[in-house]
């Protein structure tokens, strides 16, 4: 889609709402002159699109003023545009361009530290470390489970990645996605009070990433797979789920889907539907929207039709993955075999998990009346909001971006997952812990609160964080999994 530049007559993109992840600070030389030159630079921004934050002025001199000026743009490109239209200014000067993003970076998001003070007294020297650690030593070696007691790892998660599938950048390596796990590591200590490692392996074979893992396995409470592509991310789940003691969970995975499906409830009683009777199509049946797929069925969807790149799966279907096989046998019972234009037609909801331009508006027509919308692509959605919105039948929107109403983010998930698995020494996530902990999450929204435009609570809630801790700990003691079976609660 695309708007008309009022100015130059020509077709401009249609851009996304300006936000704080294309954010830069320019700094200026603006000299004195008749007139108003910060006026016309501010001018300039908002005439480009861009919105303007902070300004400070660091300099005053005679002839000039210098002028930091925060602007948000919607994308790089954007980004480009709006530092072109000030440098064309006269009077103006640029000094300097900072990213806000790249900066927030510099140094790595993360740093560890001492949780006891080393004063430089020698008592306190002798207990932290020699001689007096050897007593702790020993008391671990003759009783393995103090341990979660003694050290970091109870309270210690192991963010392991192979650089795979790193967001929508695709294999890009594990040094290039270190930055994510670092993310991923500061929102489990903010929203969990949970020490996280980043670790980035140099390989991306399953059989030696499940080796590594269990090697480093004793230093951690649980372990969180991280941006690795199927079919690998399964086999390497599967197997340390068996041969390991502690949870080991593919959050791409889970935490997606158990968001998804806390979503997904909270849009059917907006919506006055029931998910056994909801006619639901996927688009992207990768491991986060497998997951998504087999809680929806699990939680009683009935009529579900998936797709992948080749079109729609059905029994029967060529060049089925083993995980899609699974789905073909426990879905599409009618085997439709047609296009997603044609699935869409008297469907309740879309849920995608592909990429941009996946939905088109017009299919969205064919879909029932309170149809309920879930384009998760990021950092594009499958449709544009803004257009799926304009359609009579729709009553939820629902992408992966902060900048539009109910983001469906794991990071409402993760944190709270993993800090009750390590309160009550979970040694598996199950499929009715993850279906408590979604049931636990969409109970955060209220009835009075519930509404089109909020059907999940925001991540920085700590209620929801809360909610979900406390849901891992209640049904891991209820299904007899908890190792902890004092602990009723959890620790957030």
């Amino acid at each position: 889609m695309s708007q008309t530049d009022a100015k130059s007559g020509h077709e401009a993109p249609r851009r996304s709402a300006p936000s704080a992840s294309y954010s830069f600070t320019v700094r200026l030389k603006i000299i004195k002159q008749e007139g108003r030159g910060l006026s016309k630079v501010v001018s300039a921004i908002a005439d480009a699109g861009g919105d303007t934050g902070d300004i400070n002025t660091p300099r005053v001199e005679d002839a000039f003023v210098v002028r930091d000026i925060l602007i948000y743009a919607s994308d790089a490109e954007h980004a480009a545009l709006i530092e072109k239209k000030i440098r064309e200014l006269d009077h103006v000067e640029v000094i300097a361009v900072s990213d806000m993003t790249f900066k927030m970076h510099l140094g790595g998001k993360i740093k560890v530290l001492p949780r006891v003070p080393i004063n430089g007294k020698r008592d306190v020297l002798s207990m932290v470390y020699t001689p007096g650690v050897a007593r702790v030593c020993a008391a671990i070696a003759e009783d393995p489970s103090k341990a979660y007691a003694l050290t970091m790892k109870g309270n210690a998660v192991a963010v392991v990645t192979d650089g795979s599938r790193i967001l929508a950048l695709g294999n890009i390596g594990p040094l290039a996605g270190l930055p994510v796990m670092e993310g991923k590591a500061a929102l489990f200590c903010e929203f969990g009070n949970i020490n996280a490692v980043p670790i980035p392996l140099a390989t991306q074979d399953p059989l030696e990433i499940i080796k590594v893992i269990k090697a480093i396995a004793p230093a951690f409470g649980a372990v969180n797979l991280e941006d690795i592509a199927s079919p690998g991310c399964y086999l390497i789940e599967d197997t340390l789920r068996r041969e390991l003691d502690i949870p080991v969970i593919h959050d791409d995975q889970h935490a997606t889907a158990i968001a998804v499906m806390a979503g997904a409830i909270n849009a059917a009683r907006v919506t006055g539907k029931r998910l056994r009777h909801m006619k639901v199509v996927v688009c992207g049946v990768g491991a986060a929207g497998m997951a998504c797929c087999k809680m929806l069925i699990a939680a009683g969807v009935r009529n579900l039709i998936g797709f992948n790149v080749n079109g729609a799966i059905y029994k029967g279907a060529p060049n089925l993955t083993e995980q899609e096989k699974w789905l073909s046998e426990n879905s599409n019972r009618r085997a439709f075999k047609g296009s997603m234009q044609d699935a869409l037609k008297g469907a309740d909801m879309f849920l995608g998990l592909s990429v941009a331009g996946a939905l088109k508006v017009e299919w969205i027509k064919g879909m029932k009346d309170k149809a309920i919308i879930f384009a998760l692509a990021n950092p594009k959605a499958e449709v544009a909001p803004e257009e799926a919105e304009k359609l009579d039948n729709v009553a939820v929107i629902a992408t992966g971006s902060s900048a539009y109403a109910n983001q469906v983010n794991n990071a409402l998930v993760f944190p709270g997952m993993f800090r009750g698995a390590l309160d009550c020494r979970l040694k598996e996530m199950t499929e009715e812990v993850k279906m408590a902990i979604a049931k636990a999450l969409a109970a955060v929204v209220s009835r009075t609160q519930l509404h089109e435009e909020y059907i999940l609570p925001d991540a920085f809630d700590p209620a929801a964080h809360k909610a979900v801790a406390d849901a891992v700990v209640k049904a891991a003691n209820e299904l007899g999994l908890s190792r902890r079976p004092d602990r009723k609660t959890s620790t957030l």
